[in-house]
């Protein structure tokens, strides 16, 4: 196959998970209440999908985040738009200027796609909307969204292809 056919077809994959990103985010953000203290309890005012499963308990909820990860720079949003919005175009370029492995080019592909999920968030509700909540035990883990799925597993294979590629060359 063709390197500029392999391209769209990754970048039809990848606006794909972007449009499916949107989706989940829409319907929560219209359709759950914001978690909060008024929902204390399972399924924490959103959609339980289960609850203690082995010691596991994961409901869709509703929480918006005007930081990054965790909240970090919520005090900054300017500076995390453009910080993100940066990343995006050199992001952008490396894929589709450089000629990369169909590994790396998956890789910073979600990466991308993530990023760009969680930066058009900013445009359509002011902060970035997240959904997923899991619970492990008594430890509630923070609340993510498909763009940070995209970006954490695109990192991960990003950093395996790199070290299988650095062990090929020893």
């Amino acid at each position: 196959m063709k390197p500029v056919l392999k391209k769209i077809l990754f970048l039809s994959f990848f606006l794909g998970l972007l449009g499916l990103d949107i989706l989940f985010k829409k319907y929560v953000f219209n359709h759950l209440p914001t978690m909060g203290a008024l929902h204390p309890f399972y399924p924490y005012g959103g959609i339980g999908i289960f609850q203690d499963f082995y010691q596991v308990t994961f409901a869709i909820v509703s929480v918006t985040n005007k930081g990054a990860a965790w909240g970090f720079l919520a005090n900054s949003p300017n500076f995390l738009w453009w910080l993100r919005f940066i990343i995006i175009i050199f992001l952008a370029a490396y894929i589709f200027l450089k000629k990369v492995d169909w590994q790396r080019f998956a890789a910073l592909g979600l990466i991308l796609t993530g990023a760009v999920g969680n930066l058009l968030d900013r445009f359509f509700y002011g902060s970035v909307v997240d959904m997923f909540y899991f619970q492990f035990g008594s430890y509630s883990y923070p609340v993510f969204n498909l763009a940070d799925s995209y970006i954490t597993v695109g990192i991960l294979w990003f950093l395996l292809s790199s070290l299988r590629e650095i062990k090929r060359q020893v």
